[in-house]
């Protein structure tokens, strides 16, 4: 399984993405559209940088009751991108409920993972304001579990967590980790952090890097740079 970076078209709309983009003349980036840019531009946008040839990881994050869930599943199905997540928190039969309504009558579907616990979440927040008393990593593994029982191909965590959802649900289950960045960047809003090459050696299959990359005064040569220390 070939590992990648997905670069956070976190930006409010479609004209700062789209000129985002046309800067990688010599590159098409595989690219996540979440829900700042997604709820601005609607279906449109995801259509308009498909066509541009990117492959897309739609980040919305579905959370509801398994009905609504496998319905909304059944439409974006129709959107042709390559990952679709929801949060493994809604539990084992929202996330069957949403891999029956991803699925389209021809049996193809977009990859379906699971969000563990958010990156922006410490273990103090895990305890004191979701009142879930146990070890991160635990937390982390048992949600990854139900998501690899429910039929998911993968989850949403951080690079410290990968080799243990690897270790238990094993190699072909996908690690998607965010919480990435450079040595010498600032953290901004991330708890759980490593960088491109610790998230490398900690297995990651995929890294999410947002602002290093889009704020970046330069964001080719930083997303060059960023692949090549995942990559290397």
């Amino acid at each position: 399984m070939a590992k990648d970076l997905i670069i956070a078209c976190d930006f409010p709309g479609a004209a700062e993405t789209l000129a985002f983009l046309d800067r990688f003349s010599e590159e098409k980036p595989f690219v996540k559209i979440g829900m700042e840019l997604f709820y601005a531009e609607g279906p449109q946008i995801v259509r308009a940088i498909k066509a541009r040839g990117h492959r897309i990881f739609l980040d919305l994050k579905l959370h509801d009751i398994p009905n609504t869930v496998r319905k909304a599943m059944r439409s974006l199905a129709a959107l042709d991108v390559d990952i679709v997540n929801l949060h493994a928190a809604g539990s084992r039969a929202m996330m069957a409920s949403a891999l029956e309504g991803l699925t389209r009558p021809d049996g193809s579907r977009p990859l379906l993972i699971a969000v563990t616990q958010l990156t922006s979440t410490d273990q103090q927040t895990l305890e004191q304001e979701l009142l879930i008393d146990r070890p991160m990593e635990e937390v982390v593994l048992s949600y990854a579990k139900n998501a690899a029982d429910a039929g998911l191909d993968g989850v949403v965590c951080s690079p410290l967590e990968a080799g243990l959802v690897h270790a238990h649900c094993g190699a072909q289950f996908l690690t998607v980790t965010p919480g990435v960045r450079f040595a010498d960047a600032d953290k901004g809003d991330q708890k759980r952090v490593t960088t491109p090459a610790q998230a490398r050696a900690l297995g990651s299959d995929y890294i999410v890097v947002g602002r290093p990359i889009t704020e970046a005064a330069d964001p080719v040569a930083a997303y060059r740079r960023c692949r090549e220390e995942f990559l290397s």
